[in-house]
Formats: C-alpha cells, structure tokens, sequence
C-alpha cells in the first residue's frame, strides 16, 4: 500500500509547479523594483517567538500551531507566519542589514493546523514583505504600491483596496473600554470563543467570521471614532498620498487583525462577492512587534502577506494552461527523432520552450497534444517535405500549414520569444 499524503499537504506538480514558479518569479521581480531584498528564515523557530509575536489569546498560538519539543528539550514550532521571523533575524544580524530603512521580502511554507479546504491547507505558501525602520505614512503607501503593482501584473483586476486604523497605544485602550462595554450588552448573542475574546482581546470580536457574531456587533462602535490626534493625521497623510498616486481604496471600520503586534495603518486586498474567503492579501503596521520579541528598542515597520494558494486559484482562469510550450515538433516516423531531438536542444537553449513526442504516436495524435499544450506553433517533420529540404510549419492560431526551409523555420520560432 502506498504511503499517502499528510491531510491538508499538498504536492505542486507539473504543470501547475510551472504556475508557482512563474508567480514567484514576478513577485520577486516587482520586489526588486521597489527596492527590498529577499530573505530565507528557517522553517523552524523557537515556540516562544510566536508565543510573543502572535499571542498566546490567539487561535493561532492556542489551537493551530505545529509545535514539539526536540531531543535536546527545546521547544520547537514549524512557523505559522513569516513577520515575527524576519523580525527576529533583523534583530540578530541587524549589523549586516546596512542602514535603515531595510527593505525585506520571502517567499515559502507556513504551517498551521486547520480545517483543509479550498485555497486553505495546513502546509500553505505566502509572498511577504517587511520595511522596518520609519513610521512616515509615506512607508505605508509604498507597500501598499508594490502590492497593488504586483496584482495588477498578475492580471487581477477585480481587487479592490480596503484599509483602516487600529490606532495606537495612546489610544486604542480607550476604544478597546468602549467596544468592551458595548460586547458586554450583546454577550448572549456571542459564540464561545468571541465570549473569551471579549475579555483578553476585544478587538479580535470584530474579526470573527461567524454570522452569529456578526449580526451581534453590528452597531458596534467605530476605532475610527476613538483614534488620537497623531493616529487620526497618519491615517489621513496615507488616504491622501494614495489619492495622489491614484490608487482607489475604500475605509472599512470593521477591519481588525487577528494578530496582537498590529497598530495603526492596516489593510486587505479582497475580490467583491466572495463572501468571507474573499481576502488576496493582508497586511498593516506593527511598531511594537520588535519589543515584543525581545527587542531593545521600537522600531516602527509595515509588511504584509499574500496567500499564494489563494492568488493561484482567483487566477486559473485567466492564466494559460499552456506554458509548458511555445512550440511542438511534430515527426511522421522514427528517422526524424534524432533531428527533432537536436532541434527541441538547440530552441530550449535559445529560450524558446519546446515540446516534442518520443513514443512514435501518430501525427494526429501528435497534433492533439499539441493543442493541448497551447503551443503557438507546430514544426512538422515529413518525408515529403524533407525531400525538398522543407518542413512543414503551423501556427495553430491560424490554422493553415505551410512548407518552409528549415533555416526560416527556426528564425520564425526564435521570434516567437520576443512577440510575447
């Protein structure tokens, strides 16, 4: 019997491996543009870290974190998020980051112990990016920039911008007093857990998906209401310098974050109509957080997060099937394997993706194939064409075949690269 899959693991094969390799690429590509560097942190971290960072009243710490402790009695924890990671190595080998701002991004493996569904698995990926070292509301607009760049590349039109305040230390005491008090009128109509929450974090009330709980904190009051003199200028310098650089958002009071080092500017990218799956990517400001794990001093910093799982499944049906070819050879019988072959060689070490069949399948099977792999145009290999020093030459697109030499066969497939 074979040994199957961890439930809620995923294996990434072909051609779908090619997708996630092309997305990393352009992301890393965009990050570049914006000035971060990428940064690899180990899969395991310490459990404290994200008992720090996360917070132990989280669901993440509490119920979904994959920790052990290892032969040498530490106590270890596959990590579940990617901030309080690179939080820590900017703290450990902040000598070697040159001067501040420092501009981070990673990609890679995240783990926690969910119910597996749909764009949701207990071993999921993330994009991420991290700028430390300035609390100016121009910081903010950046990252929201290169976020927004970054999916609109991709080809996702319909996310829309929705961003708040969690205001700050100064100030969010006062509206976590008012918000408890009105979740104490409504205690009945809240589920268990939101009943918990309601006394260790009553921000956290307001993030609960439940429709239960929803309906219950309806009326509730808004952070926005509540925030402080320099909070209230910070959030409207980031409303204003995204207006000046036109990019469209909208407020949307209720947004909270699930985790305890947020403060202030804090935002979603979400697909309309999608109901409460409908974040691509999250984000916001935690100048707290490097105190938190053991930091000396606050340093102000604003990253976020984009589920790759997630970003993959809204893009299927724009994105082509059928980047594992540009071209397809095509050969009538086995006497033309060995040119094709060199042909296949020669294209891919030009740039040209190229395909071919080695089990002697019949041309029009061939041809299906070749359908199938979305190539842009097929080069065929007959007896009679190469009788006359030809092949015979396809774009599918038109579907008309013609008999050309074999040196304008290969500039014609060389192009193809550049007209992409």
């Amino acid at each position: 019997m074979t040994v199957p899959s961890v439930r809620g693991m995923k294996d990434i094969l072909p051609p779908e491996s090619a997708r996630w390799a092309a997305l990393e690429a352009a992301y890393l590509a965009v990050a570049a543009r914006f000035g971060f560097r990428e940064i690899r942190t180990p899969i395991l971290e310490r459990t404290e870290l994200f008992a720090r960072a996360v917070g132990e009243s989280t669901d993440i710490v509490e119920k979904e974190m994959y920790s052990f402790t290892d032969r040498s009695g530490e106590n270890l924890t596959m990590r579940p998020e990617g901030t309080a990671p690179v939080v820590r190595a900017l703290l450990e080998h902040r000598a070697g980051l040159a001067e501040w701002p420092v501009r981070l991004c990673y990609t890679g493996p995240m783990f926690r112990h969910e119910r597996p569904q749909k764009g949701r698995l207990r071993q999921f990926h993330q994009f991420g990016a991290e700028l430390f070292g300035t609390d100016s509301p121009y910081a903010d607009v950046e990252v929201l920039a290169f976020l927004s760049g970054f999916l609109a590349e991709t080809g996702l039109s319909t996310v829309s911008l929705e961003i708040n305040s969690l205001g700050d230390s100064a100030c969010r005491p006062q509206y976590h007093r008012k918000l408890s008090a009105f979740l104490a009128s409504r205690e009945g109509r809240l589920c268990d857990d939101c009943r918990r929450r309601r006394v260790q974090n009553p921000l956290r009330v307001l993030d609960c998906k439940s429709d239960r709980c929803m309906e219950a904190t309806a009326g509730a009051p808004s952070i926005l209401e509540s925030l402080c003199g320099d909070c209230r200028l910070h959030f409207e310098s980031v409303e204003k310098a995204l207006a000046a650089i036109g990019i469209p958002f909208s407020r949307n009071p209720r947004m909270v974050r699930g985790l305890d080092y947020y403060r202030r500017t804090t935002f979603e990218f979400v697909i309309p109509g999608m109901g409460a799956q409908n974040t691509v990517a999250a984000g916001g400001r935690y100048d707290g957080l490097a105190e938190m794990v053991g930091g000396k001093e606050r340093i102000p910093a604003i990253g976020f997060a984009i589920g790759v799982e997630r970003l993959l499944m809204l893009l299927e049906k724009g994105e082509g099937e059928g980047r594992a070819a540009e071209v397809f050879l095509v050969t009538s019988n086995a006497r033309f394997l060995d040119e094709a072959f060199r042909w296949k060689m020669e294209l891919i070490g030009r740039g040209v993706r190229a395909e071919m069949d080695y089990e002697g399948r019949s041309v029009k099977a061939q041809f299906r194939r070749a359908d199938r792999s979305g190539a842009k145009a097929v080069v065929v290999f007959g007896d009679s064409e190469d009788a006359r020093g030809a092949v015979g030459f396809r774009y599918m697109a038109a579907g008309s075949q013609e008999e050309i030499t074999r040196d304008e066969a290969m500039r014609r497939l060389i192009r193809l690269t550049k007209e992409e």
